[in-house]
Order: structure tokens, then C-alpha cells, then sequence
């Protein structure tokens, strides 16, 4: 007799020899009164001897394959149920011989309840199906209660499980669904509990591995298999790392399959023997393999539909263990919530981290889906059982040198897809045919939150060791073995696994794309990964969109890893993301994927590849490249080639997009790239410059230095600033958040050094102010405060341009009109030429926006009329003492001054004393100005001749009389002279009947003034007779003798440049009556005290937006604030680039020093000396960069700086303004501070502190370098940012960490943690993704943080522009030193010295 596990025949009792009817009777009348028995607790067992026992279970073995028709198939099976408890708790009715010998019985009451499972005729009805669960149930009751089994025992009960599921589920399909399951979850929870109490022979784990084999066809097995083989993986997890390791979570059924009591090695042996259970699921899909039936079965189950859900089941359950080693929590959701382009919903991913991945969903699946909720946990590298290392098996077909690939087909931007567009189609059998929906068995690919691995994380080669061999299959699986072998690199996958190879390939790049900053991956892994991708992104025939997709959605950094020969993939890529992010539509991805999410994990992809080609320009690709957008003078094959194409992608992507989140990277990507692409050609130029005069430039290298390229900066420049402007005033107008972004990309592209014509520049002015003019006209009701916030950023964005290029309103009057009517609608509300309507300003009524679009106006007029093309040259180093001359601060040098205010917003301080001494004294004015927009000085000198017309030699001289003694001989002799009040040519012009049109002066005089003429006549009547009489006399008139005058020393020229400014009149002096309202020209009392005080504190506040940001160096490995800390005081301890990017960042400036706005960091090597950095803490020297409208303070924060207290009020924090142009720093110290010793030097870093300039703020942003990115995860933030303390509480949430990865391909990775809870929380142009070069990292970095600082006053009330602050402080010293007279007394004190 065969009893082997996986035979097909069971024990055979002895009534099988008599006729059917003899067996059948017997039966009956031996069970029915045993079974009578059991329900009676006072009955004893009719069995007393071992005999007896042994004649019974001979007829309950027959009766057990009785047919249906009758209890006594029933009753046998509740006999032997109750019987099995004697390893539980035996009872009466159990007989005695086998409570004496439990174990030795119940191995045989197994071996003949098998035959119950044996195939019958009857075995779909649900007595059957109930009699089977009562017995499967029963031995696991058994397994789980019984204290007393013996080994013996237990390999009984698990072949009799093996047997009864290969009964089951080895041919081609099951009697019911619902048992299957039940089979395989008893099975393996009692295989679980024997590893627990007795661990199973090798022999009984490799049978049930083959056994295992043959049943993969069936959806249970892998379903179950799955669930354990995670529930070990959680446990495995728990116990090899730290309690402190986030835990993999499963269900509470599931994690309940673990026996509590295993141990610790029974654990990791036995998930190791779980996960190989199953053999390489991979077989499913491959002929032969999928079970041991004969070959018209396996076309019976190929056939089936179900085998290759079956399969990605398999790859998903991998795919699920992976991610726990990596430290992903994946949180698996219903497929209703999943299927997003159905139901409109998409998540709102923010950054690459945030991508999606492949869900599990079961599409007409006959079995319900049991693939719990799972929350990965994060394992540490290097704690891994060990495992054996699989022999990875290479294609079959070699690849082929003879002939190369097909060209990729390459889309242009112009040949975007449109919405009626069909999408592409093959004539070979195995492409992907479908343009609506996939096939019935291929699941949704769903978005999820995707965190970074975990810093612990196993290494790649270790699970490459466990699951490298399962995976590269899969993504190989279903290749076509007709196709010859030189065509094997473009091998066409077949559709019908697709699911799986997904699965696999989205698995693998997650894999690869964890790897450790240090770590080293093996060739053959490298090579087989690179293999698969390039067969993945396969585009051209055989493209396969499931496949596509998710290798896109899940290698995003793929090439910021620093994976050796990664670069190679580039052609390929660009080629995919040509295929997706061209195609409006994507009707081939929009069954199975959200297409928002498959394009976002797309730009994010090409984020990583823009700085490439300009990286390495000269690298040639294997993959031979089309030549037909390469240049004469650019390699075919470069890298270099492929810019043009990335630039299609780039501007192509823009206009087909639809999401504003995905617009808003796409934007942010085409300021990083017209950037670096302008510095790089600037460096060009000035490299061919140098080298011209040596002639080491040669004639071709000369020529293309001097061509015009198509994807220069200057052409690129021009594109984008006119697709951005058009849409940004067409399609994305309604768009708050995409505005905000479009707008600080058009402020950076301003601040872009290229050579464009100076028409695109006013085109884009014009363009900006039709947008604010727009957003300006909306109805009421649909004004809002994040209206207005966006109306405020286009004026500052306005500013940006006007500053940095300023010649553009003053050479074109158009420009500067149309800059002007916009600040009038700003102010006002209206213009004042609206259509053919014209009204005066002062007939309007103010009815602004909103008094913060009233104030950015104001401040956009102020940049029109003093900051565009004055920086950094606006102002004088002057203040009160300086104009004085005194080195201290004191209340005499104000009492020299004169103060007025015009309008209740300037002040105007007068001193009437030449600045330098003169020979002669002259009429002089010294003007300090102070307004909302800073302060000036202005000094007036009055003189009789023009300044060209001067000269020093002869000078005019002023004669009076003097009294002589003598008189003079000629003196009264009248000289004849002939007054002319025209020209004597005039005389000899005709007159004509026009000149007749005047009438003469006596016929228009009325009679007063004919008297008033006639007493003039007379007057003069009488001074001819005086002048005649000493003629007629002959008498000599004694004459004065004419001397130069003493000069003047008092002028009032305080009072003659009032009056020449027209403020010296009754109507500027009168008091409106109005409560409230000043005259437009007041007086201040200098005198009053605290007057002194108050003007410095004025000056003291800012012009500009003022920020400060901190930076942070950190070294591998590094965890605490101490350590970080220590990184900068000493060069050695930090990198080369770190210094260079510290230098990109601004110009060293003396931290409270007085210095001259001077850009030059030539001083930078100097200043640093040895140190790291630390220099630049705040206490000596601090790294600024000051524009027109923004200026930064960086801090370096060391472990060496002393205890600095800061004064709270708020202009203690503030730098000088313009008309010092000395860069303060924006720290004040306390007079009171001084450095305290520290007993240690931990003291030393906890008593380090800052106060950032950011008046009012609570946010801050920190700049960080690390140099290995899993250090990220570790960085402690809230330990540093109680070392940058400012005056108000920041929270961990309110702060900005912007990480800086350097690469080894000389690039660098941005990882950006701002704050997610703000709607307007994506600032640009750097974010978590972003791959930037060494040449435009300080130019981005900076940009970041100013657009960081003018979010958060956009969404503040709590932070008021610099230009409010300063008008509410010039409001508050008018109202307290206001002086108080009448007229006469205000006209009387301009002629007396002040």
C-alpha cells in the first residue's frame, strides 16, 4: 500500500472485500450506536479492549466512503472528531485503549479520515464540504490544544494535511474555492505550531516544498503563502533589530499564525524554509513548471485566466518583504478607493518621495482578497539571516553584435498627441493592443505615501541574495522564444504577464534605488538591472504600458544614487519620457495608473536627467542615438546630443500638462536649466577670452564659439519667459498656488545674466502688468486674501525686473507708462484713462484691492523712482553725526538740524552749514530724507554761475559805494546810448496784417492804469531833469566810490528750498480741521526727549526684505548637535566644495561693523583662514548677499561661539538701510552680553544662540550638507534648532531644511523638508528631487530661500513689509513730536537759527 504524502489512496479497510450492500449495512449498525454515545456525558465507551477498537475503526474506515445519501458518513466523522480529542482531554466516551495510547490511535484515525477528501461524485454539496471543514478543523484544534503529541504524532498530522490539499488542489481545479483556503490556512497554521513545538524533519520541508510546487496554479496556495510568509517577516523583523525599529505591522489573525512561545532560531529558520516553500514563484508563468499534471492539463491551466493573476499575486507578496527590509511602509487600500481616473480622485503626491506604487487588486477574482494593511518596518543592514547566494540564470538567447537596435522613435514638442489623438499601434502579435483597458486580470497601479528607505535598511546585495533570482526572472518572464537571436535586445514581452513583470520591475528599481551613499553593488546585479530597464522602456514595438509605468513611477532618483554605469540608461529614458509626458491623453496608461501620478514621477525623473548633458558633454553612449537633432559641430552619440531632446521633453511636458502641482516642477526645471546653461556659457566666453590672446583656440572650437545655437541660454531664455507670461495671463490665472510658482520663476529668470533683445524684456513688463491688471478687475466676490497674496508677488515680481533691468522703462516711455498706470490701479483701485474716459487723480476715490496691494504698489513706485538703476550707488554714508562730524552719538548733533515732515510720511532734516570749508561762504543745504523707502542725503549749494562756467582764478566781485574826498571830472556826463529791446534786423522785416492782431499797449489801458502811466511819465520827467541839471550848471557833483561788500554768512536756505518746493504757502500751513489729518508740511520739536532715540531706531529698520538662513555641515555618520557643530572650525574637517558653496553664497561682511556695500569676494579666502566655516558665526563675520530688494544674512553656527543676547526690540535686529549702505549685521549686540566661560564644550554649544532677522517669524530655514544622504533621517533638528534661537518660538513643522547631497558625478541632490501644512507650501526653484550643478547650487540656493521668506509673509499677518513697518514708525514720531504754532510763529522760526 502506497501511503506516502502524496499519493492518491488512503487506508482500506477490510470491508471492502465483502459487496457493497454487506460493507454499507455493517457500518450502519456499528456507527449509529456510537454516535449515540457522545452526546451523553453519564455514558462510558461500548470499546474496551484494544480489539474491539481495532474491528471499529476498520468499519468507521468504510464508512467514510460510503456516498452521501445517508448520516453515516456524518457519524463516522463526528466519532472520529470526538476521538481526536484524546491527545486534549480525554472523557468517557472515549474508549480506554485509546486513552491509553492516544498518539498511537489518533496517527491512524488520520490515515483513514483521509479517504473522506478522496474525489467522489457527491463532493460539491455542502454536506461534503461540511464534513471536511468539521475535520480540518478538528486536527487544528488538535494542533493548537494537544500538549502531549509526539513526534510521530506530528509528522502524522502534517502529511495527512499535505495529503488531503494535494488531493484538493493538484488538479487543474477545486470543488470549492472556500475549502481550498480553509485547506492551506490549517495547514500551514499547524506547520507553524510544529516548528514551534516540533520543528519538521529536512525530509517533511522538501516534501512539502514539491508538494508546494504543484499546487501554485491554485489562488489559495500563493494567497496563504503570502500571508505567512509576512507574518514571519514582521516577527523575523521584531526580533533582529532594536525595540526603537519601526515595526512591520500585519493583521492581528495574521500575526496571531506565529506561535508567541517560538524562539528566536526557530523564527529566522523558519521564515528562511517559508519564503523557499513556494520554489521560484516564477514558474507559474513557464511552461512545464506550474505543477507536476500532464501536459493537456497544463494547456487546461494555461489557459486559464486566472495563472497570471496568480503570478503577480506571487511577485506581489515578494515585492511586500522587500519593501519591509527596505524600511518602506506601503499602506495596501480597497481597489474602489484606487481607481482613480474612474472616480476623479487623485492623491496629492508633493514630492519624489510621495510617488505611486503597485497596488493589489483583484479584478473578477473568484476568491476574496486577503492581503492585509501592511506597514512595513525598516531592517537593519547587515542583521539578515544568512541565505544562500542563487545562481542568477542569464537570457537564454546571448545578445547580438551583428546588428543594433531599431532607432527609438523620437516625438518632438510641436508633435504632441491632441485629445482626439489614437494611440500607437504595432503589427507584431505581442504588442500591447489595447487603447482603452487593459486585460480583466491586470490590477490598477495605485498612488500611495512613499517614504525614504530607512537609514538601517539591508544593503542591495542582500536582498538581491534572497530575491534577485525571483525578480529578474519575473521581469524576463514571457519572452518570445520564436525570435531569432539577433534581434534579442529588443526581445517583445508578452502582454499576458504583464501584471507580474510589473510588479517585478517597479521592485527591482526600488531595490536599486536604495542604495547607501558608500555602498558597492555587485556587476552582475548592475548588469541584469540595466538589462531589464532597457527591455522595460522599450518603446518603439514592443512597448508594454503596465511595465513602462512602473518602472517610471518607482526610479525617480534612479540617477541620483550613484550607480555605476547608470548613464547609459539616459537614451533609453529620455525615449520613455518622450513616450508619456508628450501624450496628452495617455489612453493606454489611464485604465491602470492615474495619469497625473505616472507624469509626476516622470518629471521628477527628468528633473535628474536635465544637468546630464552638460555635465558630461563629451560622454559617448553605447546605444546608438538618431542624429537627426545633432549639430555639425556636437559628436553624434554624445551626451551633449541629447540636450535638445530633453529641452523638447521639457517644454512639450509643459504644454500638455494639466495638474498644477506637476506644472509647478516643470516651471522650477526651466529656471535650473536656462541658469546653469547661461553660466556655463559664460564661462565659455571667458575662458575663450584668455585663451584668444594666445592663440591656443582653434578655428573650429573659435567658430562654434561665436555660432548662435538653437538651445542656447539666450534662445531658451526668450522661450520660456513667452510661454510662461501667456499662460500665466491665459490657462493658469485662477490657479493661486501655480501663480505664486510662475511668478518667483519669471523673478529668477529676470535675475538671469543672457543677452536677449531688449523688446523681450518689455514684452515681458507688458505682459506682468496686464496680469496684476487682470487679477485687479476680478468681481468682488471673487476676491480673496490668497487673491490679493498673488497680486502682491506679481508687484514684487514686478520690482524684480525693474531692478535688475532697469534701462528698460527708462528707454522706453511706453514701458514706464504703463508700469505707472499700474501702480495707480493699485493705489486708487482705477486708472485714470479708462477707455475714452479721462479723470484727473484727484477727482478719484481711493478704493484699493486691499491695503496690502495699496502697500506693494507703493512699494513698486518707490523701486520706479529710487532703487531701479540706483543700487548699489543710492544714498550717502550720512546720519546726523555723520553730516556733524562726531564720532558718538549725541543729542547736540540733532539740535543743529531743522525738521519737517511733507505729507505725514517724509521727514526732512536740514542742516545749514557747508559739509567741507570753503574760501567763501555760499548758500548751502544738507538734506536727510526719510521715508517709508529708506533714507537719503541730498546736499544743495547755491552759486552764480553754472558749474561748467566756474573758475577759480577771477572771481566776481559785488561793488558798493564808498565815499571818496575829491570829485571826479567826468562824473554826471550822460553817455548816449540807444535801448534796444529787439534785434536791429528786425527793423527791416515787413509787417504783415497777423502783427496787427496785437493791439497796442495805450488802446487796451483803461483809465486807472492811464493814470497810473501818466504819474510813471512824470517820475521820470523828473529824474531826467536831476540827471541834466550838473551839465547845465557846470558844477562838479561830488560821487561815492564803489568797495566790496562783507560776504553773507546767514542765507535761510532751509526756508528758500521750502519755498522753491511751493510747501511755504497758506494752504500747505492750514490745518484741515480734520481730526486726524495733518497740514501737508509740520514741524518736528527736536527737542523733546527720546527724540535722538527715536530717529535711530527709524534708521535702523530695513528698506529691504531682510532673512537670515542657517548652514550646517555634516559628516558621515554623524547623529549629535556637538558633533555637527565641531565640523567647522577647522578645514580639515570639512570638504572643498563645502567652502566653495559657502563662497557662492555671499561675501563676508563684519558682523555690527559699519562697512561700505561692497560686493567682492575675493576677501572670502582671506577671511576664512583654517577655519571650516565657523569664521562666519555671527560673532566676527557673518556671509550677506544684498540686492535692491533683498538682503541675506548666512550663519554658520560652531561649537566655539560665546553667549550672544540680543535685544528684543524689533530694530535691534534689523541691518542699516540704504543710506548707510554700511551692511550691518542684522544682530545688535547687548551692551550688557558678554562672553561667559563654559565648563565644557557641550556648555559651550548649548549656550550658542541667534536671533534671526526675520522680524516677527516663526519659521526658519536651515541649509544642510551631508555627505551621506541616509544621514537625513538622523539629523537632529530639534537639537540645532535650539542653537539658532530666535525671538519667537519656531516649531519643527515651521521650519525649511533644504539637505545638500554632493555626488560623485560633481552634481548635487536636493532633499527638501519644508512645511506640508501651508496649500502654498511648494517654493521654488529647488525641491525634494532636484538635481542641480556646482555652478548654479548658490544661485538656487538663494533664490530658495528668498522665495521661502516672501511665502511666509504672504501667508502672515504677523511679519508687515519693511516699507509698512517704516511708515507706521514715521507716524508715530509725528504724532509725539509734532510742534504745535500758529503761521506767524512757523514763518518766524525759519529766520532764526534752530
Amino acid at each position: 500500500m502506497d501511503q506516502s504524502p502524496s499519493s492518491g489512496r488512503g487506508d482500506v479497510s477490510v470491508l471492502s472485500c465483502f459487496l457493497p450492500n454487506v460493507g454499507r449495512d455493517v457500518a450502519v449498525a456499528v456507527v449509529k450506536p456510537l454516535r449515540l454515545g457522545l452526546g451523553n456525558p453519564d455514558s462510558c465507551s461500548l470499546l474496551h479492549t484494544d480489539r474491539q477498537v481495532k474491528w471499529t475503526m476498520e468499519v468507521l474506515c468504510y464508512g467514510l466512503t460510503l456516498p452521501l445519501d445517508g448520516d453515516t458518513v456524518k457519524q463516522c466523522v463526528d466519532v472520529y472528531t470526538d476521538w481526536l480529542t484524546a491527545l486534549v482531554s480525554p472523557r468517557d466516551s472515549i474508549p480506554p485503549p485509546i486513552s491509553r495510547e492516544p498518539n498511537l490511535y489518533v496517527q491512524k484515525i488520520l490515515r483513514h479520515l483521509y479517504s473522506l477528501f478522496l474525489p467522489r461524485s457527491d463532493q460539491v454539496s455542502p454536506v461534503y464540504l461540511s464534513l471536511c471543514q468539521q475535520v480540518l478543523c478538528a486536527v487544528q484544534s488538535l494542533a493548537r490544544e494537544s500538549a502531549v503529541m509526539s513526534r510521530d504524532t506530528w509528522e502524522t498530522v502534517l502529511n495527512f494535511l499535505l495529503r488531503v490539499n494535494h488531493t484538493m488542489l493538484a488538479p487543474p481545479t477545486t470543488a470549492s474555492e472556500q475549502l481550498s483556503e480553509l485547506s492551506m490556512a490549517v495547514l500551514f497554521e499547524v506547520w507553524l505550531l510544529s516548528c514551534s513545538r516540533c520543528f519538521p524533519s529536512r525530509s517533511l520541508w522538501q516534501t512539502g516544498r514539491q508538494m508546494l510546487s504543484s499546487w501554485r496554479h491554485q489562488p489559495a496556495v500563493v494567497e496563504q503563502w503570502s500571508r505567512v510568509s509576512s507574518a514571519l517577516t514582521s516577527r523575523l523583523l521584531l526580533l533582529t533589530f532594536s525595540p526603537s525599529f519601526p515595526p512591520f505591522k500585519v493583521p492581528d489573525e495574521d500575526a496571531a499564525l506565529i506561535p508567541a512561545d517560538m524562539d528566536d532560531e526557530r523564527v529566522s529558520h523558519t521564515w528562511f524554509r517559508f519564503l523557499h516553500l513556494l520554489s521560484n514563484p516564477v514558474d507559474i508563468s513557464r511552461q512545464g513548471l506550474v505543477g507536476s499534471s500532464p501536459p493537456s492539463v497544463e494547456e487546461t491551466i494555461r489557459g486559464d485566466g486566472h495563472l497570471p493573476h496568480i503570478f503577480f499575486r506571487a511577485m506581489r507578496g515578494v515585492s511586500t518583504q522587500v519593501d519591509a527590509f527596505l524600511g518602506v511602509a506601503v499602506v495596501n487600500k480597497e481597489p474602489t478607493e484606487q481607481l482613480l481616473p474612474q472616480t476623479g480622485l487623485t492623491s496629492r503626491t508633493n514630492l519624489r518621495d510621495r510617488l505611486p506604487s503597485i497596488g493589489v487588486t483583484v479584478t473578477k477574482s473568484p476568491f476574496r482578497d486577503r492581503i492585509p494593511t501592511y506597514g512595513l518596518s525598516r531592517p537593519r543592514s547587515g542583521s539578515a539571516p544568512p541565505t544562500p547566494v542563487n545562481t542568477l540564470s542569464l537570457p537564454s538567447a546571448p545578445p547580438s553584435t551583428s546588428s543594433p537596435p531599431p532607432h527609438i522613435r523620437r516625438l518632438k514638442a510641436g508633435n504632441v498627441s491632441k485629445a482626439t489623438s489614437k494611440p500607437m499601434t504595432s503589427s507584431s502579435p505581442h504588442t500591447w493592443k489595447s487603447s482603452t483597458c487593459p486585460s480583466p486580470y491586470f490590477p490598477p497601479l495605485y498612488s500611495s505615501p512613499r517614504p525614504s528607505p530607512s537609514p538601517l535598511r539591508c544593503n542591495v546585495d542582500s536582498l538581491l541574495h534572497l530575491f534577485g533570482r525571483w525578480l529578474f526572472d519575473a521581469a524576463l518572464v514571457g519572452r518570445d522564444p520564436g525570435l531569432p537571436s539577433d534581434q534579442c535586445d529588443v526581445t517583445v514581452m508578452s502582454e499576458r504577464w504583464a501584471a507580474g513583470r510589473a510588479e517585478a520591475c517597479g521592485t527591482l528599481c526600488r531595490i536599486f534605488t536604495s542604495k547607501k551613499t558608500a555602498e558597492d553593488i555587485l556587476s552582475v546585479y548592475l548588469s541584469r538591472f540595466y538589462l531589464v530597464l532597457l527591455q522595460g522602456l522599450q518603446v518603439s514595438e514592443g512597448v508594454c504600458p503596465p511595465v513602462l509605468a512602473s518602472i517610471l513611477l518607482n526610479s525617480t532618483c534612479l540617477f541620483c544614487c550613484d550607480l555605476r554605469g547608470v548613464n547609459l540608461l539616459l537614451p533609453s529614458f529620455i525615449s520613455a519620457l518622450e513616450h508619456v509626458l508628450l501624450d496628452r491623453e495617455l489612453l493606454r496608461f489611464k485604465c491602470f495608473v492615474s495619469p497625473v501620478d505616472l507624469r509626476r514621477a516622470s518629471i521628477l525623473t527628468l528633473l535628474s536627467l536635465l544637468p546630464l548633458p552638460l555635465q558630461f558633454p563629451s560622454v559617448q553612449s553605447e546605444v546608438l542615438l538618431d542624429r537627426r537633432l545633432s549639430g555639425d559641430d556636437v559628436p553624434a552619440g554624445s551626451f551633449l546630443s541629447l540636450k535638445p531632446r530633453l529641452i523638447s521633453v521639457l517644454m512639450g511636458a509643459l504644454q500638455t500638462e494639466t495638474d498644477a502641482l506637476n506644472t509647478q516642477i516643470i516651471v522650477l526645471a526651466m529656471l535650473n536649466l536656462v541658469q546653469d546653461l547661461a553660466l556655463l556659457e559664460a564661462a565659455g566666453q571667458t575662458q575663450q577670452k584668455a585663451a584668444s590672446p594666445r592663440g591656443a583656440t582653434s578655428p573650429n572650437k573659435r567658430s562654434r564659439g561665436h555660432a548662435v545655437h538653437s538651445d542656447s541660454a539666450g534662445i531658451l531664455w526668450v522661450q520660456f519667459v513667452r510661454l510662461l507670461t501667456q499662460r500665466l495671463s491665459a490657462q493658469w490665472r485662477n490657479d493661486s498656488a501655480l501663480c505664486l510658482s510662475v511668478l518667483e520663476v519669471l523673478g529668477g529668470l529676470a535675475k538671469v545674466e543672457v543677452s536677449v533683445e531688449e523688446n523681450e524684456r518689455r514684452r515681458a513688463l507688458s505682459l506682468i502688468c496686464s496680469y496684476i491688471v487682470f487679477q485687479c478687475s476680478r468681481p468682488p466676490p471673487l476676491h480673496s486674501r490668497d487673491l490679493h497674496s498673488v497680486i502682491v508677488a506679481a508687484f514684487y515680481c514686478l520690482n524684480v525686473w525693474l531692478t535688475q533691468h532697469p534701462t528698460t522703462p527708462d528707454l522706453h516711455q511706453e514701458s514706464l507708462s504703463e508700469v505707472l498706470e499700474i501702480v495707480e490701479l493699485g493705489i486708487s483701485g482705477s486708472k485714470s484713462r479708462q477707455d475714452q474716459e479721462v479723470r484727473s487723480k484727484e477727482e478719484k476715490d481711493l478704493n484699493p484691492a486691499s491695503l496690502r496691494v495699496k502697500e506693494a504698489a507703493e512699494a513698486t513706485l518707490s523701486c520706479v523712482m529710487q532703487v531701479s538703476g540706483a543700487f548699489p550707488f543710492h544714498g550717502t554714508l550720512a546720519d546726523e553725526d555723520a553730516l556733524i562730524g562726531c564720532s558718538t552719538s549725541s543729542d547736540s548733533s540733532v539740535k543743529k538740524f531743522r525738521y519737517f515732515v511733507v505729507d505725514g510720511s517724509v521727514i526732512l532734516a536740514m542742516l545749514e552749514q557747508p559739509q567741507e570749508p570753503e574760501p567763501e561762504p555760499r548758500p548751502s543745504l544738507t538734506v536727510l530724507i526719510r521715508g517709508p523707502s529708506g533714507s537719503h542725503t541730498w546736499t544743495l549749494q547755491h552759486h552764480l554761475q553754472p558749474r561748467e562756467g566756474r573758475t577759480t582764478t577771477t572771481q566776481q566781485q559785488t561793488l558798493f559805494p564808498e565815499h571818496g574826498g575829491a570829485a571826479q571830472v567826468d562824473a554826471g556826463i550822460q553817455r548816449g546810448v540807444k535801448h534796444q529791446l529787439l534785434s536791429e534786423s528786425m527793423d527791416r522785416v515787413f509787417t504783415v496784417k497777423a502783427d496787427l492782431s496785437i493791439p497796442d499797449l495805450h488802446e487796451t489801458v483803461s483809465k486807472e492804469v492811464q493814470k497810473q502811466l501818466e504819474s510813471v511819465r512824470a517820475a521820470f520827467k523828473r529824474c531826467r531833469q536831476v540827471e541834466a541839471w550838473p551839465q547845465v550848471s557846470e558844477k562838479p557833483v561830488d560821487m561815492t566810490t564803489c568797495r566790496t561788500p562783507s560776504p553773507v554768512t546767514k542765507f535761510q536756505t532751509a526756508r528758500v528750498f521750502l519755498s522753491h518746493l511751493g510747501l511755504l504757502t497758506p494752504e500747505t500751513l492750514k490745518d484741515s480741521g480734520t481730526s486726524g489729518v495733518l497740514p501737508e508740511l509740520v514741524s518736528l520739536d527736536s527737542s523733546l526727549p527720546g527724540f535722538s532715540e527715536d530717529l535711530r531706531r527709524l534708521d535702523r529698520l530695513p528698506s529691504r526684505n531682510c532673512d537670515s538662513a542657517f548652514v550646517f555641515y555634516v559628516r558621515a555618520g554623524q547623529r549629535t548637535a556637538a558633533e555637527i557643530l565641531n565640523n567647522v572650525e577647522s578645514s580639515s574637517s570639512v570638504s572643498s566644495h563645502f567652502l566653495e558653496f559657502l563662497s557662492s553664497l555671499g561675501w563676508p561682511v563684519e558682523a555690527g561693523g559699519r562697512q561700505v556695500f561692497k560686493a567682492n569676494r575675493a576677501e572670502f579666502p582671506a577671511v576664512l583662514a583654517d577655519s571650516g566655516g565657523s569664521v562666519f558665526n555671527g560673532e566676527k563675520f557673518v556671509l550677506k548677499y544684498v540686492d535692491a530688494l533683498t538682503e541675506i544674512t548666512f550663519i554658520v553656527p560652531s561649537s566655539s561661539s560665546h553667549v550672544i543676547g540680543w535685544s528684543k526690540s524689533p530694530g535691534a535686529a534689523e541691518p542699516m538701510t540704504e543710506s548707510h549702505l554700511k551692511l550691518q549685521s542684522p544682530f545688535v549686540l547687548n551692551k550688557d552680553s558678554a562672553p561667559k566661560p563654559a565648563s565644557s564644550p557641550l556648555d559651550k554649544v548649548k549656550s550658542f544662540r541667534f536671533v534671526s532677522s526675520f522680524v516677527n517669524s516663526d519659521s526658519k530655514i536651515v541649509m544642510v550638507w551631508v555627505e551621506r544622504f541616509e544621514d537625513i533621517e538622523s539629523f537632529p533638528s530639534s537639537d540645532l534648532l535650539s542653537e539658532t534661537k530666535t525671538e519667537t518660538v519656531t516649531s519643527l513643522s515651521n521650519t525649511q531644511l533644504i539637505f545638500i547631497h554632493p555626488l560623485k558625478s560633481g552634481l548635487y541632490r536636493i532633499c527638501f523638508h519644508g512645511n506640508a501644512n501651508s496649500k502654498l507650501s511648494l517654493v521654488i526653484p529647488l525641491v525634494n528631487g532636484s538635481v542641480v550643478s556646482k555652478r548654479s547650487l548658490g544661485f538656487l540656493v538663494r533664490e530658495t530661500v528668498i522665495n521661502c521668506c516672501h511665502r511666509r509673509r504672504l501667508e502672515t499677518d504677523s511679519a508687515p513689509p519693511p516699507r509698512l513697518r517704516r511708515k507706521q514708525m514715521i507716524s508715530d514720531i509725528i504724532l509725539r513730536y509734532h510742534r504745535r504754532c500758529s503761521e506767524p510763529a512757523f514763518y518766524s522760526a525759519l529766520f532764526q537759527d534752530p
